[in-house]
């Protein structure tokens, strides 16, 4: 139960925190702009690394998770017990998030300032379609989740591990934040979408289903690179 409570407070922080900036600077236009919220999100994970780090590995990410899964660094009930707890963990910073922004008299509705949920389409700041939406969250969650994948398979890096997978998040935010927001993360995108409905809610899947094949696809090379490696060494 200690992991789950972790995964829920870790993608809490990382939601509150990266969706929050996004929301409330006043997005890539802003003085904040893109540098800013990529290290929202990288920082939100730097931090929570070496906080919960030791208790769960904190994933805070399904992608993540399914990742662990499929290269059998964790259990199906603890994969269950972490989404569960990543959900619920970004729906209630998605909530509060709203609640700031309805409390805010300068602010404007949330209708119109967003919670940091991803789109493509008109919802793109670049107008990206559909297809190209779905390719740049594959091979970014790729990139990201082959890093944590990597950094983490070794207890030689336990000590970086947490700088290393922040400094990754925010690099591939800086590239997919005028392209589709960036998801890399199911929980991340599901939770300001369920809020804002509409066109958020209409094309959350593909931010749920693209960063699910990108860890698939991760998790595949990744244990190929280590047979290949194990082969090596014999």
């Amino acid at each position: 139960m200690k992991k789950y409570i972790a995964e829920f407070i870790g993608t809490f922080v990382l939601v509150l925190f990266g969706c929050g900036t996004a929301a409330l600077s006043g997005g890539i236009g802003s003085i904040t702009g893109i540098v800013g919220i990529a290290l929202a999100f990288g920082l939100s994970i730097v931090a929570m690394a070496y906080c919960i780090g030791t208790i769960s590995g904190c994933h805070i990410n399904p992608a993540v998770s399914f990742a662990m899964l499929l290269s059998k660094r964790m259990s199906g009930k603890d994969f269950v017990g972490y989404v569960i707890a990543q959900v619920l963990g970004a729906i209630l910073a998605s909530a509060i998030l709203m609640a700031i922004i309805n409390g805010s008299a300068n602010l404007g509705p949330v209708s119109e300032v967003g919670l940091g949920q991803d789109g493509f389409g008109s919802a793109s700041y670049v107008g990206i379609s559909m297809g190209g939406a779905f390719l740049v969250e594959v091979i970014l969650t790729f990139v990201f989740v082959l890093t944590v994948l990597g950094v983490t398979s070794s207890e030689k890096m336990s000590s970086v591990a947490g700088l290393v997978i922040g400094l990754t998040l925010a690099f591939v935010h800086i590239m997919g934040i005028p392209l589709t927001g960036t998801s890399v993360n199911p929980a991340r995108s599901l939770a300001p979408a369920i809020f804002m409905g509409g066109q958020a809610l209409e094309q959350v899947w593909l931010f749920i289903v693209g960063p699910l094949i990108g860890a698939a696809l991760s998790a595949l090379v990744w244990m190929f690179l280590v047979k290949q490696k194990k082969q090596a060494a014999l």
